[in-house]
């Protein structure tokens, strides 16, 4: 008999307001950590983007949480790595809290402070936070983090990647004398990562949501040989037979210039990248979330922000640097147990470069075929026949 919400021990009210958005199944990583969680364990979850993490942890601080008495400050804590994500965590949890009272509220850089300050004032219950953004509010002494029972570290991995975890370290470090229930999530536990678990969580019990290290398995993957003049062509005739596709360029202006480009092919197109203000990257992520525009262009930085399901290709405009950076672009089409669908495209100069990376990544069996915008095969890339032969 497969596992619900309600057997989990999720209170009826939150089962309801799931089942309103069509979740009735819990995900691996909900169904391994959501009752030790509810039980008050530390808990340290090892699962990728897409996985279901933010059920998995905000379901457990909800109910919790709700069986308390509201106080001046919040009492639930979660920190994320971007803005990106924390917009997306709130918009998934308020609803659920709005389902018994709660209110969740986001705080990151690029929004005022007075403004965040001024709403913390009025009350909160769960605040999920960039850490900078919540050193600046603790210092400044307009929130305080001494109610806080319940904690949560998301995205551990990518805190480290991008020089987070010494503000993690200082905030879990600021509630050491009550020490709440805290729970860390992230998809690789390296040593830097172990330290802060070592260091933060009580006897946490640990799960692992099994998947294969690098996700390539996961993926099809395309490597198609473009003509400089013609690929924009090929990015917006690949465009045209999917729902969302994701285009990640190397650079700010060529991520603007991609969707200028395809917009004038007729594509509901937008850009985001360092440049551009929190709301008008947010307003972008939106758009695409909800199905307005048909293709995001981004570049690798802005790239961490994005965490939406339901994406049909990722399409390599130009190559990543490394393997790693190709993986993380590649896994925004491979979530929430999907398939994912990768196209690379390689320009002349680019193909010494591009062979490294396969063989990188285990992939030099994969050929770099050439194509032309006019090519019928480019309408399905899921079955793409190698009709003629790889570049050499």
């Amino acid at each position: 008999m497969s596992q619900t919400f309600a057997s989990l021990g999720i209170r009826t009210e939150l089962v309801e307001a799931l089942a309103k958005r069509g979740i009735t199944s819990p995900f691996d990583i909900q169904s391994l950590t959501i009752r030790d969680a509810i039980a008050g364990r530390d808990v340290c979850g090892q699962a990728k983007t897409g996985s279901g993490k933010t059920l998995a942890f905000g379901l457990p601080l909800l109910q919790r949480l709700g069986e308390g008495e509201h106080t001046r400050h919040p009492r639930g804590l979660i920190l994320v790595p971007t803005r990106e994500l924390a917009s997306q965590v709130v918009e998934e949890l308020i609803p659920l809290g709005e389902a018994i009272g709660l209110s969740v509220l986001a705080v990151y850089g690029g929004v005022s402070l007075g403004t965040q300050g001024d709403r913390l004032d009025k009350g909160v219950d769960v605040i999920v936070a960039t850490p900078g953004r919540l050193v600046d509010l603790i210092e400044r002494k307009m929130t305080s983090l001494q109610d806080v029972q319940m904690a949560i570290v998301d995205e551990a991995d990518r805190m480290s990647d991008i020089g987070f975890l010494p503000p993690v370290d200082w905030i879990l470090r600021q509630m050491r004398a009550h020490r709440p229930q805290t729970l860390l999530f992230s998809a690789t536990l390296d040593s830097v990562v172990d330290q802060l678990v070592q260091r933060h969580l009580a006897d946490p019990v640990r799960f692992a949501v099994e998947f294969s290290d690098d996700g390539v398995e996961e993926m099809t993957h395309r490597f198609l040989a473009v003509h400089p003049m013609d690929r924009v062509k090929v990015a917006a005739t690949i465009a045209k037979t999917v729902e969302r596709t994701i285009i990640f360029t190397r650079t700010k202006r060529g991520a603007d210039r991609v969707a200028e480009d395809l917009a004038a092919e007729g594509l509901a197109t937008a850009a985001i990248h360092g440049d551009l203000a929190q709301p008008v990257r947010e307003k972008a992520l939106k758009k695409f979330s909800d199905g307005k525009i048909k293709v995001l262009v981004a570049t690798d930085v802005a790239a961490r922000g994005i965490h939406v399901d339901d994406i049909d290709i990722v399409i390599h405009f130009d190559p990543p640097a490394d393997h790693k950076d190709y993986l993380h672009r590649s896994g925004r089409t491979a979530r929430a147990g999907r398939h994912g669908l990768v196209a690379t495209f390689v320009l002349w100069d680019q193909k010494t470069e591009v062979d490294r990376l396969k063989k990188r990544l285990g992939l030099d069996k994969e050929p770099t075929v050439t194509v032309y915008s006019t090519d019928p095969r480019l309408v399905d890339l899921l079955n793409f026949h190698e009709e003629s032969a790889p570049v050499s």
